[in-house]
């Protein structure tokens, strides 16, 4: 008997534990972007430069992001830990990581600018983000301002148009940091994008944005992202107006 009550608390322990193990590699592929972010455009991997390397990783984050969530709520699983250490992972993988992109990229096109220094505003609105979201329980079918993986996405997608057009003005870039790290603290309620079942006229902004997002991308590359989001801020506010 003790044997099996030993046994069913190890069990316990390990599977609730595996989605948070999930989260860490969230982090992991967040810490490996930001080494990347640091010689955007040297060759690091693949023949890729090291920006599309950081928004790769980027990208693997979001996954882990994706599927934590998922496994906790599929094991039964969920924890006030797994929610927090979820935050303090997102804030590395999608606050700082797309923040040191930019703030490389800028640094090899206008070096010593203080400009290139505008971009770090990204990561101290996320945590901002982050935290408001932790204490709000009225965001589980709608988000109050722009999540910050859909943040991350933009500055991917932007980070791949800035590498494009290098000569661009570094106010423009800035001002695009300091606009998206506004978003993510402002009051506009924007859609989620989970959709409890496939009734196109429940989902049909999921839908639309699924489209766009395919067509964005198909046109215009990775830089396709960030016109997703753009889509995605336009179509929530337009919503908020009917």
């Amino acid at each position: 008997m003790r044997n099996n009550r030993t046994f069913r608390i190890m069990f316990r322990a390990i599977k609730n534990n595996i989605p948070n193990s999930i989260t860490c590699l969230n982090l992991l592929f967040g810490t490996l972007a930001i080494i990347a972010a640091f010689k955007p455009y040297d060759e690091s991997l693949m023949g890729l430069q090291g920006y599309q390397v950081a928004a790769i990783m980027i990208g693997l984050a979001a996954l882990a992001d994706f599927a934590d969530g998922f496994v906790a709520r599929l094991l039964h699983a969920v924890s006030p830990l797994g929610k927090e250490l979820d935050s303090l992972c997102d804030c590395v993988s999608f606050g700082l990581a797309p923040a040191l992109i930019i703030y490389n990229q800028m640094q090899a096109s206008c070096p010593g600018h203080w400009l290139c220094y505008v971009p770090l505003v990204i990561p101290l609105f996320g945590a901002l983000r982050l935290a408001r979201f932790n204490i709000d329980t009225n965001q589980s079918t709608t988000f109050t301002g722009l999540p910050i993986p859909a943040n991350a996405i933009f500055f991917v997608g932007l980070s791949e148009w800035y590498a494009c057009h290098a000569t661009t003005s570094p106010w423009i870039i800035a001002v695009a940091a300091v606009a998206f790290s506004l978003l993510m603290v402002c009051g506009l309620r924007m859609f989620s994008l989970k959709m409890h079942n496939l009734s196109p006229k429940e989902n049909y902004r999921q839908y639309l944005l699924a489209v766009a997002a395919v067509a964005f991308v198909v046109t215009q590359g990775v830089t396709g992202l960030a016109w997703t989001i753009l889509f995605y801020v336009l179509l929530s506010a337009i919503s908020r107006v009917k």
